[in-house]
């Protein structure tokens, strides 16, 4: 139950009383999450009993589950809700340095994460894979996913992108020790990645995961390269932690490409050829199809 949606939308249709409740609560969420039902009373200059009648129009079965369920509410969301206090003053030009010094500061962290070991271990996991699975779910990750795609086909590596939660353990459950999973996650911890790679896992299936350092999915695969977002109280800024899956995965196709440099430089050629073609230009540095 996400309460304080449910306060909002249902205030409205509330006896006056109960309404008065409601506006003491949104009014500061933090201080009616901690305040007793007297002293939230006295602050919506009600009765304890309208208290508890407000508490039940919640759909809670007493004024203790309600305050329970606004501490857990707050505890969750209290970075959104004070979001509008720490909006910066500047405008644009300015606020384009705000994203660029975000950007820059989680590429920096994530840069002495790093480590060459690793990054090659995986680099040769995916050069030997019959076949490379990536798997990402949710915003940043399924994006990584995709784009972990478009920059192995580059190579010749075979390899398929896969985000839906059934499928994915599907998928799972075809592969075998010849296969190698890639696979997304800014937390580590979403409940159906984490049981579709298990189930790869038990087929003998090498997992290389792009994930947080010391989260579920890290303990699972056999080759981690940990990420490390740095989120702001500016919540209206897309996150910046899809740049440290970016700047990694970048990291870990260079390492693939370098394995086996004429094979890789071929490709690239007949790829450069084939869109000069298409695009009919000849410029030495235009990207390759991004």
């Amino acid at each position: 139950m996400d309460i304080i949606s449910r306060i909002s939308e249902r205030s409205s249709t509330l006896r006056l009383a109960e309404q008065k409740v409601a506006e003491a609560i949104l009014g500061d969420l933090s201080a009616a999450a901690s305040a007793s039902i007297g002293e939230l009373a006295e602050k919506a200059g009600v009765s304890v009993a309208s208290v508890t009648r407000f508490a039940k129009a919640m759909g809670c079965r007493d004024v203790r589950e309600f305050k329970f369920l606004l501490a857990q509410a707050v505890a969750v969301g209290q970075r959104f809700f004070d979001g509008a206090k720490t909006l910066p003053s500047e405008q644009p030009p300015e606020l384009a340095d705000v994203v660029y010094r975000d950007i820059h500061a989680v590429l920096e962290l994530n840069r002495a994460m790093l480590n060459p070991d690793m990054l090659m271990q995986a680099a040769h996991l995916l050069q030997g894979a019959r076949m490379i699975y990536c798997f990402g779910m949710g915003g940043g990750s399924t994006m990584m996913s995709d784009e972990a795609r478009y920059r192995l086909v580059r190579l010749g590596r075979p390899v398929a992108t896969y985000h839906d939660a059934v499928l994915q353990k599907m998928v799972a459950a075809t592969l075998d020790k010849e296969d190698v999973l890639l696979v997304f996650s800014t937390t580590g911890s979403v409940p159906e990645l984490l049981a579709s790679c298990e189930v790869a896992r038990e087929y003998g299936v090498k997992l290389i995961a792009i994930t947080a350092l010391g989260s579920p999915l890290a303990r699972l695969a056999d080759v981690l390269l940990p990420i490390k977002t740095l989120e702001t109280d500016l919540i209206f800024k897309p996150s910046s932690s899809r740049y440290a899956m970016m700047a990694t995965l970048d990291m870990l196709v260079l390492e693939l490409a370098l394995l086996h440099k004429e094979s890789s430089q071929e490709r690239l050629r007949r790829l450069k050829y084939v869109l000069d073609a298409h695009r009919g230009g000849g410029d030495l540095h235009q990207p390759l199809g991004d």
